[in-house]
């Protein structure tokens, strides 16, 4: 299996550095964004194609049950990013009702700690992002944000985002659904509430200024997506930390699922409240260190961050109030896995009792 996962990567990066067969449409762009994680993600086209077709085969029921009227747009979602092989057909369940070109993704930013990030927006400066179907451009709006937001609330580093895989996770399924599509990409580490208010209240004036000149409509032309995973639960392999609240065995798992679905309920169904998304900061962040996890969800700063533009975007429009629809909840050990070894594709982390993730796909219409 190293071998094999070694000659794709290989591939990768030769596809990426333009020594591939692709299009010349493909490298047109100067400064592209490289994919990171070639094991849990698809990173080729033919992959991808495989997983698609995978997840409509295996999870076609589970699919059915959590569709929507083929109508309903979302114009802010929540999706899950793990593995491939993990979370695969969640992606789909959220996704494929965003149909606007423009997406704005909220990424996490797991590695800000180690860039010592905090109570700024992450942005990057690279003219596209690496592709399965040719690159993904970023879109102008990218710009247009942070020349009306002050400078404090951002800051460019690619360092930040090259390291990053929540957003990478995205781009396969949303390109695959739609070629065209156009991403910005915005990491949000540590960060304390009010300074979120005011990120957030400043970044959807800016947005609705956009919007506004360039006549694009909030779900058709441009919309907002969350990633994050839900709780990092168990009592092994998390680097020493035990986030077993309830316990390792059967009972502390359906106990976490039970809170878990508490959270859901309370911060994400219905009608899109402020409150609401405080709440979630409550059950997620601890009062007296807002770098500290009380429950381990990792988007515990890109889910309000995203919520909070969202709200506020909403009401500088005077757009109909958004409303929360959970469309599936699962974790790394509920369902069969998606095979994806004969693809040259794995997994990054185990799935057990004792270590499991919880994948939450939740839109906003």
């Amino acid at each position: 299996m190293k071998i094999l996962h070694l000659f794709f990567s290989l591939f990768a990066l030769l596809s990426i550095c333009g020594c591939s067969t692709k299009t010349k449409t493909q490298n047109a762009f100067e400064n592209i964004r490289p994919v990171v994680d070639t094991v849990g993600f698809a990173h080729l086209d033919w992959q991808m194609d495989s997983i698609v077709s995978r997840i409509s085969t295996q999870f076609g029921d589970k699919l059915a049950d959590a569709a929507q009227p083929e109508n309903t747009v979302w114009r802010t979602a929540i999706c899950p990013h793990d593995d491939y092989a993990y979370a695969g057909w969640l992606f789909p369940s959220v996704l494929k009702n965003l149909k606007a070109k423009t997406l704005i993704i909220f990424g996490v930013a797991h590695k800000a700690r180690n860039f010592k990030l905090e109570n700024q927006l992450v942005f990057d400066s690279f003219d596209a992002w690496h592709g399965l179907y040719g690159n993904v451009k970023v879109s102008s709006i990218r710009e247009q944000l942070m020349e009306k937001m002050p400078e404090e609330f951002y800051v460019v580093h690619d360092s930040m985002q090259l390291v990053e895989q929540s957003v990478e996770s995205m781009i396969p399924f949303l390109q695959h659904q739609n070629k065209e599509t156009e991403i910005v990409s915005v990491l949000v580490p540590y960060m304390e509430k009010d300074r979120m208010n005011s990120i957030a209240e400043s970044f959807a004036a800016a947005l609705k200024d956009i919007t506004n000149n360039q006549q694009l409509k909030w779900g058709e032309d441009i919309a907002l997506l969350i990633t994050t995973d839900a709780v990092h639960y168990g009592c092994e392999e998390w680097g020493g930390n035990n986030y077993a609240r309830f316990g390792c065995d059967s009972v502390g798992y359906a106990k976490a699922i039970t809170y878990e679905q508490e959270i859901i309920a309370n911060c994400f169904t219905g009608e899109l409240k402020d409150d609401k998304t405080d709440q979630f900061i409550n059950y997620t962040v601890q009062e007296d260190n807002f770098k500290e996890y009380k429950w381990t969800w990792c988007g515990r700063y890109s889910v309000p961050m995203g919520l909070k533009v969202a709200d506020r975007f909403q009401q500088l429009t005077n757009s109909t109030p958004l409303e929360g629809i959970p469309l599936a909840y699962e974790t790394t050990i509920s369902h069969p896995e998606i095979p994806v070894k004969d693809l040259g594709m794995g997994k990054t982390a185990v799935a057990t009792t004792k270590h499991w993730v919880g994948l939450a796909a939740i839109g906003f219409k």
